[in-house]
């Protein structure tokens, strides 16, 4: 199954974290099939970087989406 989840990358005290689709039954930073975005929670401004119809479409071929990923598709998704 896959899952789009939250990699952590950067130093230690200083994360960052990639946005990634990867099989759920491999650890985190196993080899992911598609890297979709970043997030990094430091700094005055939250900056996070999704691609959102990327995102969709896995969502529509059966990924599962974690639960932190799933707060930043909120934020980023285009309100109408």
């Amino acid at each position: 199954m896959l899952k789009i989840r939250l990699r952590r990358m950067g130093n230690r005290n200083r994360p960052f974290y990639r946005i990634v689709v990867s099989d759920s039954r491999r650890v985190p930073t196993a080899n992911a099939v598609e890297e979709i975005g970043h997030y990094d929670p430091h700094g005055d401004v939250k900056d996070a970087h999704i691609d959102v119809e990327r995102a969709e479409h896995w969502i529509s071929h059966g990924a599962k989406v974690s639960p932190a990923v799933a707060k930043l598709l909120d934020h980023h998704r285009p309100t109408a």
